[in-house]
């Protein structure tokens, strides 16, 4: 899969597990790492927003694609978020030095959560855009009748999509295995400094699921930025602009960790 330059991606490979298709850039750090969202990958609007402003400012940055998504390998239907989880863990592992920001986009919020969890000493501070933790909750519970039974006899069910990109295949197994990354709960053990943006028009995560999340952070550096007029996706011109001056806040040496 090519870039909007007509670049081809790099691939992380590992034994008996999928090639994962990444970009990146040598820089100063603390580094940022891009998370995109659910049957997305790093060729959207926010990755280039990210990868043109670190560029600008000689910042290291890595984006990528989880298996079964873009350009990487494997199957999406076969996954879980563990495998996805594992996914971020080997690039933040094998592919970035030091203190990273990690900006999670909807599931990539989730994904960002976990990773910060399992590798706190990685962490300079978090950027989740429209966060979408125990995601799974919500689907289960909206499900109707036909998708209860195409989950019991067949595994999956195919939940159409406004996007490009669907129908998705969501699976038992992702349902099941989600189940076991649930945040939402209780206390959320990140100190670092968390950034929270949310469209009030987002149709797929409610806005005040980021509310939520604030509350159950146990870090006292969190803000939430709520867009009265964003939708989900929040990749218009001036969300964008949003996200770059909140990435460069965190960047400065006065804010976040030193």
């Amino acid at each position: 899969m090519t870039d909007r330059d007509g670049s081809r991606p790099a691939f992380l490979c590992r034994p008996e597990e999928p090639a994962l298709a990444y970009r990146r850039f040598a820089g100063q750090g603390p580094g940022v790492v891009f998370l995109g969202g659910f049957m997305s990958d790093m060729t959207g609007d926010k990755a280039h927003a990210l990868d043109a402003f670190c560029r600008r400012r000689g910042r290291a940055f890595l984006r990528f694609d989880y298996r079964g998504h873009g350009a990487s390998g494997g199957r999406f239907e076969e996954a879980v978020l563990s495998d996805w989880l594992a996914d971020t863990l080997a690039v933040l592992d094998r592919l970035t030095e030091g203190p990273q920001v990690l900006v999670g986009s909807s599931m990539g919020g989730w994904l960002m959560l976990l990773a910060a969890l399992a590798r706190p000493q990685r962490v300079h501070a978090l950027i989740g855009i429209a966060p979408a933790p125990d995601f799974v909750r919500r689907m289960e519970i909206g499900l109707t009748a036909e998708q209860h039974r195409s989950l019991d006899e067949q595994g999956f069910f195919l939940r159409p999509s406004e996007y490009e990109n669907g129908p998705y295949t969501i699976t038992k197994a992702l349902i099941e295995d989600g189940k076991n990354h649930y945040l939402l709960d209780g206390s959320i053990s990140i100190d670092a400094p968390v950034r929270l943006l949310h469209g009030m028009h987002d149709d797929a995560v409610p806005w005040q699921d980021s509310l939520r999340l604030t509350d159950c952070l146990e870090s006292e550096d969190v803000r939430t930025v709520l867009v009265k007029d964003g939708s989900h996706r929040l990749s218009r011109p001036a969300d964008l602009a949003l996200l770059t001056t909140v990435l460069e806040g965190l960047l400065r040496p006065s804010e976040g960790h030193q």
